[in-house]
């Protein structure tokens, strides 16, 4: 079903089983579902995406809850699949406009629990743990957490049994004979599930191009062992700080290969230290501080830090330039990306190698060897989850628009009775207490973005980033002018500007817009020169239209006028 191929019917919270994703629809990242069920909403995760440079200065974008806000009242709580940023990211920043408890299993806890902290919420938030195929009654919903294979420790798909059906939403998940950490993905059990009968699924659509299953992390287990056997000098891996079994892996590698380990950046200390407390990476070796490690031989050496997908601030990017202050690279030194590369971040990865190439760094991505599989399943493994589950209603989420329509193609393969595609803001209902009501989309929520600026959450379309992006393109431009009460300049205009091309004071361009400057208020009327407004808006157009003219750009320009009454 196409946005624009409904008509918008008459619905009701109290009657109907509606779901409504607003992240996460059209976007691999910036997870955000709801349910209602007897006009009660339930959310099921609040993630996160990461910016890109089109929005300077800002790194978390965060969906915005607008609409459930509206609706605080009737929200019963946030229900945590797994601890992925893109699942848990958003939960610190946006709970104080939600205020409701939150249920997670052991090892996601730990990790909100510590964003919790960091926004001073730890004492006010209610974090509730489930344990591993544990449940929980929230009000029309009982919810049971069925763990699933993934790239990180407690993936889980949810049965959310309510009055109308059956719900299985998977969460991130793929099929692991041998996950090394956590249990395989339970078919029989899931099998168990679709013989009671299941309502819809809403399912991962992110790899359903793959035609091959993801792959086992033990296999990769073997292969890194390979890998670094057979290699001299200093080797850093850099994966995704929270696969804790890829963490496993490379300790279990560093072992085997007789190197010593030291792990660098403040996310990878961090799930390390919350995966112990859980009780996982029982068995990992040793960690060596950072001094201690500058001192390790460069062949006994194995660095193991964040950065994988070439963000400018990890800590591999760091070593990379040698910005950092104890662990440094040379000629012949070994970097492993033991991650994948996620669309949109192949310049940021491709500038990073090059940097390492340049400097006869060797370098392995996923594309050279085989260092790493994913975490969500390929073709092989939704035809089996379809097989398990045989649901009446179909609803491909968690991808681009192309994988859900080709995800929703392989359910229709698959013999899925109904197939609903959907796109964040889309109201669906699932069932009715009406028996003429047919399950489809049925109205459209307002939907939108937030951005994370330092401590602040912003609309994405604000002014303050919108300024920030011209000022980013175009530069910026501010003039101080000084007039006397009948608006005669006293002094010489001062004029700062950043991003300006030939811009320095006795040079041509500084020169040139202080002639327009002082041009302009020599001709101003004497009803614009008494008024601050009028004449400052005068010098700025002029300015501007000066400044497209000598560089063809119009940068943002601010003029401060100072009014001097005594003079």
């Amino acid at each position: 079903m196409n946005r624009d191929d409904y008509n918008p019917m008459n619905y009701s919270e109290q009657d109907d089983l509606l779901f409504l994703p607003l992240g996460g629809c059209g976007e691999i990242g910036m997870n955000l579902n709801l349910y209602c069920c007897d006009g009660q909403w339930l959310m099921v995760d609040l993630g996160l995406t990461f910016a890109g440079e089109y929005f300077p200065g800002i790194d978390l974008i965060l969906p915005d809850p607008g609409f459930i806000e509206e609706r605080r009242d009737d929200l019963l709580a946030i229900v945590l699949t797994h601890g992925h940023e893109d699942h848990i990211g958003a939960v610190a920043h946006l709970w104080r406009r939600l205020r409701v408890p939150l249920y997670a299993t052991p090892f996601t806890a730990e990790l909100v629990r510590g964003k919790l902290a960091e926004h001073g919420l730890e004492k006010e938030a209610e974090l509730n743990i489930v344990e591993n195929g544990g449940s929980v009654q929230i009000g029309p919903y009982d919810i049971r957490y069925i763990p699933l294979a993934h790239s990180i420790a407690e993936g889980n798909g949810l049965k959310i049994t309510t009055r109308h059906g059956v719900i299985f939403h998977t969460g991130d998940w793929k099929l692991d004979p041998d996950p090394l950490i956590g249990e395989p993905t339970p078919g029989e059990e899931l099998a168990r599930l679709g013989d009671e009968g299941v309502l819809a699924m809403i399912g991962d659509s992110t790899n359903v191009f793959n035609e091959e299953a993801s792959g086992s992390e033990k296999a990769v287990r073997d292969s890194l062992v390979k890998i670094v056997a057979d290699m001299k000098n200093r080797v850093v891996i850099s994966t995704f700080a929270s696969n804790v079994a890829r963490l496993d892996t490379i300790g279990h590698v560093a072992k085997t290969t007789g190197r010593r380990l030291v792990a660098v950046g403040r996310s990878m200390i961090r799930v390390i230290e919350a995966s112990k407390k859980v009780g996982y990476l029982q068995d990992f070796p040793p960690l060596l501080d950072e001094d201690e490690a500058a001192k390790v031989p460069r062949s006994e050496l194995l660095i193991l830090c964040t950065g994988c997908q070439g963000e400018g601030r990890a800590a591999l990017a760091r070593i990379a330039r040698g910005d950092h202050p104890r662990l440094k690279l040379a000629a012949d030194d070994h970097v492993i990306l033991s991650s994948k590369i996620i669309p949109g971040n192949e310049l940021a990865i491709g500038r990073l190698v090059n940097s390492l190439v340049l400097r006869n760094i060797h370098v392995i991505t996923e594309k050279d060897a085989f260092v790493h599989v994913s975490g969500h399943p390929g073709q092989p493994e939704l035809r089996d989850m379809y097989s398990w589950i045989r649901p009446r209603i179909a609803i491909p989420v968690h991808g681009e628009a192309r994988h859900m329509a080709r995800h929703a193609q392989l359910a229709r393969d698959q013999g899925v009775e109904k197939v609903i595609t959907v796109m964040n803001g889309d109201i669906v209902r699932l069932a009715s207490a009406k028996s003429n009501a047919e399950p489809g989309k049925v109205d459209e929520a307002p939907v939108g973005r937030l951005v994370v600026d330092g401590q602040t959450v912003l609309p994405i379309a604000s002014e303050t980033i919108a300024e920030r992006r011209r000022m980013m393109m175009s530069g910026h431009v501010c003039i101080t002018i000084a007039l006397d009460r009948d608006g005669g300049l006293v002094g010489e205009p001062q004029l700062v500007a950043r991003g300006i091309p030939g811009w320095h004071e006795g040079e041509a361009m500084h020169d040139r817009l202080l002639e327009v400057v002082e041009g302009t208020l020599d001709k101003l009327k004497p009803a614009q020169a008494e008024d601050d407004h009028k004449a400052g808006e005068a010098v700025r157009i002029a300015a501007r239209r000066a400044l497209d003219y000598e560089i063809g750009k119009r940068p943002v320009t601010d003029v401060r006028v100072i009014r001097l009454d005594d003079w």
